[in-house]
């Protein structure tokens, strides 16, 4: 099981979490956490999209799947 730490308000994995604290930040002249906070919020805002754009694909994925299952066993034709 991934080790999650809390940050910012998100469960984070622990691996990620490091390696943006350690590796990628120092530098950069941001500070962990306010990198951690507008990430949050940056999650945050587009979470909405996200799910409106999964439920596309799943509505899509569905109709391709159901294409070829009403197709099954015949012999499709590219002009279709």
């Amino acid at each position: 099981m991934t080790e999650r730490v809390e940050v910012g308000g998100l469960q984070v994995a622990k691996v990620l979490y490091d390696f943006v604290n350690e590796e990628a930040l120092p530098g950069t002249g941001v500070d962990a956490d306010g990198f951690w906070s507008g990430a949050a919020a940056v999650i945050d805002e587009l979470a909405p999209k996200n799910k409106a754009l999964l439920a596309t694909r799943d509505d899509l994925q569905a109709r391709i799947d159901g294409w070829h299952r009403d197709r099954a066993g015949t012999v499709i034709d590219p002009a279709e």
